[in-house]
């Protein structure tokens, strides 16, 4: 089964890397991983998909892996970028985390592929990548972390365990790229808002509180 389309809302998906044929295997590469996994697919496989031949990869790119590093850094520092910009907003730190949640589950859902490929295929990476891409997760955790912590601090959050929590929380919001699909019946928009009030209820924060259930819908 192919794998679904984004739904990047991008004019130009990947628009930062340059050259345009690079631009174009890195893609090809996305989609391939995505759909048929890391191993399984073969730099003849990305390249076919990107309309090129096989020696042309190589031009841009010496190895499968070092293709795949570069998806899951920019991958990861988009989404890392995304809850920075939460945890750094203004507001209470509910209002902070709905919006930290809303915007990391429309990214997962939106990009699907892409984060299913830097979520999912850590583990193909070579030793020092691996490093690299772990470091840029503690990030992201440290940033959510960050939320939780201002919020038991001043009393709108009732959590106990915070770095339990800080997973719970993550590991809900990434899972969305594994089964989100562009043809069913929510879209990216209405996911993040659900996803939102879900953690808002995990805190034990006020119902109803940063407005965050709104356009979530009830029909799977």
């Amino acid at each position: 089964m192919g794998a679904a389309k984004e739904t990047l809302g991008e004019e130009q998906p990947w628009a930062e890397v340059s050259p345009d044929a690079a631009r174009r295997l890195l893609i090809a590469a996305v989609e391939a991983f995505a759909e048929r996994g890391y191993h399984a697919t073969t730099t003849r496989d990305i390249a076919g998909r990107a309309g090129m031949s096989p020696a042309a990869l190589y031009i841009h790119y010496k190895t499968k892996e070092e293709l795949l590093h570069r998806i899951s850094r920019l991958g990861h520092e988009k989404a890392l970028a995304v809850l920075r910009t939460a945890a750094d907003g203004g507001g209470t730190a509910a209002e902070r985390l709905a919006d930290a949640v809303r915007s990391f589950v429309r990214w997962h859902a939106g990009h699907h592929m892409t984060a299913r490929v830097v979520q999912y295929e850590l583990d193909a990476l070579g030793p020092e990548h691996r490093t690299e891409i772990v470091a840029l997760r503690r990030k992201s955790d440290a940033a959510v972390r960050e939320i939780i912590n201002d919020g038991v601090r001043a009393g709108e959050f009732d959590v106990p365990d915070v770095p339990g929590t800080t997973l719970a929380v993550l590991s809900l919001c990434i899972d969305v790229a594994r089964w989100f699909n562009t043809a069913g019946h929510r879209t990216p928009d209405e996911v993040g808002a659900l996803y939102a009030d879900l953690v808002l209820r995990m805190v034990g924060a006020e119902p109803g509180v940063a407005g965050a259930g709104a356009g979530a819908g009830v029909a799977g």
